[in-house]
């Protein structure tokens, strides 16, 4: 008698987490902001073009820098909090299959179909360079060499499709999405005001 697999509860409990950290990190922020759709929505594509490219651990950092000069300069705003927020999609979980895929879309992009390593080999170079305990100038310094040396340059140039894709499709979909909602919102608020008027 045959019986059907059962699915690890942790798997399942870990998608519920992540689907919980979605909807509470990036879409309710994106419902509740208060300013106009297309803030909410250059938000999202800022932040989606920062998570598809190769600057690892400075993402929040680099938000945080785009604001200031956007602002300051170009009197060109966002919401800096979405744009934080949604960095985020390259994460301790992703991070790794990302920049998997940049390095092989710079090295289709560049040209060198033969020089293609495995996702297995990627990712035990990945573990070499960055094991043992290192200072943080010494992680720096691997990390340096990494970009420089060993895939940065296929990395960077892969990066250009996929945060152009990334953050033109984020924009569509949450512009799209907060008028949606808003003008949801206001038919409900419209009902509900004329049903009290009744009584």
């Amino acid at each position: 008698m045959s019986s059907t697999p059962r699915r690890p509860r942790h798997s399942s409990r870990h998608k519920s987490r992540l689907q919980r950290a979605f909807r509470y990190r990036l879409v309710i922020p994106m419902l509740r902001a208060r300013h106009g759709p297309e803030y909410v929505a250059r938000g999202t594509m800022v932040g989606l073009v920062l998570a598809f490219t190769p600057t690892i651990g400075l993402h929040m950092t680099l938000a945080l820098a785009v604001w200031v000069i956007a602002t300051r300069l170009f009197k060109w705003e966002f919401s800096l909090i979405l744009a934080l927020a949604w960095t985020w999609v390259s994460n301790v979980f992703t991070g790794l299959p990302i920049y998997y895929l940049l390095y092989v879309t710079g090295q289709l992009l560049m040209g060198r179909w033969q020089d293609l390593s495995g996702y297995a080999e990627f990712l035990d170079l990945w573990h070499t360079l960055t094991a043992g305990n290192h200072t943080i100038w010494q992680d720096a310094t691997i990390m340096a060499k990494v970009m420089l040396e060993d895939w940065g340059v296929a990395m960077c140039v892969g990066s250009v499709p996929w945060a152009v894709v990334a953050g033109g499709v984020g924009y569509w979909v949450s512009l799209t999405f907060i008028r949606m909602y808003r003008r949801e919102k206001a038919i409900r608020r419209e009902r509900s005001a004329m049903d009290g008027s009744r009584y």
